[in-house]
């Protein structure tokens, strides 16, 4: 009796995993299949007044993340260029503000993210 109870609890956890791996595979879209190629611009607010910036979306996703306009200091601007580059790399704008930057972070996210939202078919 012991051992049939330890059977359905492994093979309650093997379900489980399946299922779980399911759900996550199907939530690993890309941004090529929402997003409509384009040149997209958008703005946001960062720790010193606006930061524009401009999209260039192709059939694949995410190509080229422009900044166009800020006023940020050295610091906030090498944090935005990881983001650009992070933003690539992932083809999404899912990420979070660098710490010591968080303003200009969440600034620079935010037109992104808005610069995305236009590109949405």
């Amino acid at each position: 009796m012991k051992r049939k109870f330890i059977s359905s609890k492994i093979l309650g956890l093997i379900v489980s995993g399946i299922l779980a791996s399911i759900f996550f595979i199907g939530c690993l879209s890309t941004a090529s299949e929402y997003f409509k190629p384009g040149i997209y611009e958008a703005t946001g607010r960062g720790f010193r007044g606006t930061i524009r910036v401009r999209v260039h979306i192709s059939e694949g996703g995410i190509e080229n993340i422009e900044i166009l306009e800020n006023n940020e200091d050295r610091h906030a601007l090498e944090a935005m260029e990881e983001l650009r580059e992070l933003a690539l790399e992932l083809n999404s704008a899912d990420l979070d503000a660098i710490s010591g930057a968080t303003v200009s972070s969440r600034g620079f996210l935010s037109a992104l993210e808005a610069a995305l939202s236009r590109a949405l078919e």
